[in-house]
């Protein structure tokens, strides 16, 4: 049975990735902050004749992130998808926005892959990157998010440049707004209802994981 790490698996597309490929036959590791949610999601694996195990990491210190991927042991998969989003217009931003915003998008996402890298290496085996469309174009009112995925995509797409010739690969994820907690504390999004559910976006990531360069789900 193939392992796979889901950062930010507690809620949104992180637990639907997460019943997704432990649906397809992956033990899967669920990482994050809130110990209640990541049991809500095992739980519902566990019902479903699959496996998963709670991991506790805050990704944004790297010790923590370290420590987690120690408890893991075997890794096939790292799916890098717990991010934040603060949005509004420039001038309203504060530095606690854009430190929480970038301690979490861009150095969470080096810390996961740096720490995962030998157990992925050891295996021959894959890192999905959840980017969003936000790390392919600007948009209004997401300045500070947009910057933050464009780092993210330029780190994917370097390391992708680095690793062409190796037997394990990065996968950059493209999408757009979903309906999910992630618009909870926010007004850039009022009426989330419209948007597309995570579900049917994991599956589409599913079925394309295949160590391609790109999964394009929304341009």
């Amino acid at each position: 049975m193939p392992n796979a790490a889901i950062t930010g698996a507690g809620s949104g597309l992180g637990r639907a990735l997460a019943l997704e490929y432990a649906k397809n036959g992956y033990k899967i590791f669920l990482l994050g902050r809130t110990v209640q949610k990541l049991h809500m999601v095992q739980e519902e694996i566990l019902q479903s004749g699959g496996q998963a195990e709670v991991v506790l990491c805050d990704i944004r210190e790297q010790a923590s992130v370290g420590i987690a991927f120690q408890q893991i042991g075997e890794l096939d998969l790292l799916i890098n998808n717990a991010g934040i989003g603060r949005f509004g217009p420039i001038e309203d931003y504060t530095n606690e926005d854009i430190e929480q915003t970038f301690n979490t998008n861009v150095k969470g996402s080096i810390y996961a892959v740096q720490s995962a890298l030998p157990l992925i290496k050891a295996t021959n085996g894959r890192i999905l990157m959840i980017i969003s469309t936000a790390g392919l174009r600007g948009k209004v009112h997401e300045s500070v998010y947009a910057a933050s995925k464009f780092a993210v995509r330029g780190f994917a797409e370097s390391l992708q440049e680095e690793w062409k010739d190796k037997d394990y690969s990065i996968t950059s994820v493209y999408m757009g707004g979903m309906n999910t907690p992630f618009w909870k504390e926010s007004t850039h999004v009022e009426d989330a209802s419209h948007l597309k559910g995570p579900e049917g976006v994991a599956q589409h990531i599913f079925q394309e994981d295949d160590g391609r360069r790109e999964i394009i789900i929304d341009q």
